[in-house]
């Protein structure tokens, strides 16, 4: 008998993430269906246990432009969605969900708050650099923020660095001053 793995969701009005927490996944087959049916199979372990997933998206959904990651400790699908809207849950059926489906609050994003912009780094997996995504995600605006940040880090780390060697200096004169006295 097969076992469900840990699956974790979150969306945007566009797409939909399910992450999939299998370490060393292998023998490994996902299925996405227009009709929103997503599948998956794959054993883990030396034991070669399976573990598999079956179920219907709330909606169709566009399987040309979805696309799979897979990491050492997680499989990651970024579902496109056929229409540009948020949906109530992730699956169909009504009802409470299976208990191997939660939300993934580091991922989740309230209707709200979503600009669609930005969504191409999935936890440690970013689709842009694995060739399989073509940057139009990230905005220009983005890019630059995300130079900015990292310019404003490396002055921090600079400024810090200073503040430390001239306390080192300050401290190394006071013990020398200190020696002079002594002798």
């Amino acid at each position: 008998m097969s076992r469900h793995p840990t699956t974790k969701w979150a969306q945007r009005s566009d797409k939909v993430f399910i992450t999939i927490e299998l370490p060393d996944a292998k023998d490994l087959k996902l299925s996405l269906q227009p009709e929103g049916q997503f599948s998956f199979y794959a054993t883990s372990g030396s034991d070669k246990i399976p573990y598999e997933l079956d179920f219907e998206l709330y909606d169709k959904v566009n399987v040309e432009e979805s696309k799979a990651a897979v990491g050492l400790r997680n499989i990651c699908y970024l579902v496109k969605k056929a229409e540009r809207k948020w949906w109530s849950r992730l699956l169909k059926q009504e009802g409470k969900p299976p208990v191997y489906l939660k939300v993934d609050w580091d991922k989740w994003v309230d209707e709200d708050e979503d600009d669609g912009v930005g969504d191409t780094e999935v936890g440690d997996m970013d689709f842009s650099k694995l060739g399989m995504d073509d940057g139009d995600d990230v905005s220009d605006d983005d890019a630059d923020q995300v130079e900015d940040d990292n310019e404003r880090g490396k002055a921090q780390v600079g400024d810090a660095a200073k503040e430390k060697a001239k306390g080192e200096e300050a401290s190394g004169a006071a013990n020398s001053d200190e020696s002079e006295a002594k002798a």
